[in-house]
């Protein structure tokens, strides 16, 4: 009887230990996957401090710097994916925010807007698409476009398209460091080692 007795307690003891174990093992399993995707989704963090674009003229006469134009449409899908996927990435986001004034731009605005000076407005003759988006994309509208000026305000170049971050940060490098002065954009990609 006490045999029994002795065995149940043990059962009892063992049942209750390897319920520990495994409610520790599924709390570690949680925090585990928990910390993974905090990690993945990585690059969350810093945000682009953005600028509008009717702050250009006196930022730049501030302080000049280079400048990153997003323009964008308040229809366009694959902008919203720009902005959620690239520009909200911290390794993006703090590069901007270093090298850059990043402006946003609704390139259908029908507020007349002063640019590096000059007037622009929305007379319609380009459909929805505002005189300034039709300048800064040389006529070539296309959404999301990307405007990359130097800190004098003369457009080095429009890139249309969408982007992830490790597509986009190539792009950026170039641009920011200048590089552009130096190198062919396929010399200076060929040779770019990025963060991702």
């Amino acid at each position: 009887m006490q045999q029994i007795l002795e065995i149940k307690c043990y059962s009892f003891i063992f049942a209750k230990v390897k319920l520990e174990i495994t409610t520790m093992r599924n709390f570690l399993i949680i925090v585990v996957v928990f910390l993974s995707s905090s990690l993945l989704s990585g690059q969350q963090g810093e945000k682009v401090h953005w600028y509008s674009i009717e702050d250009v003229d006196r930022i730049l006469a501030e302080n000049p710097k280079p400048l990153f134009i997003d323009s964008f449409t308040d229809w366009c899908g694959w902008c919203k994916k720009l902005d959620k996927d690239t520009f909200s990435d911290s390794i993006i986001a703090k590069y901007l925010n270093e090298n850059f004034y990043p402006v946003k731009f609704n390139a259908e605005s029908k507020e007349p807007i002063t640019f590096l000076g000059r007037e622009f407005i929305n007379d319609g003759k380009s459909g929805k698409a505002h005189q300034l988006a039709v300048a800064l994309m040389q006529g070539k509208l296309s959404y999301p476009t990307v405007i990359f000026m130097n800190e004098k305000g003369q457009l080095l170049a429009p890139v249309p398209g969408y982007m992830g971050p490790k597509e986009f940060e190539p792009i950026l490098v170039y641009f920011g460091d200048k590089k552009y002065l130096t190198q062919k954009w396929e010399e200076f990609s060929a040779g770019f080692k990025g963060s991702y």
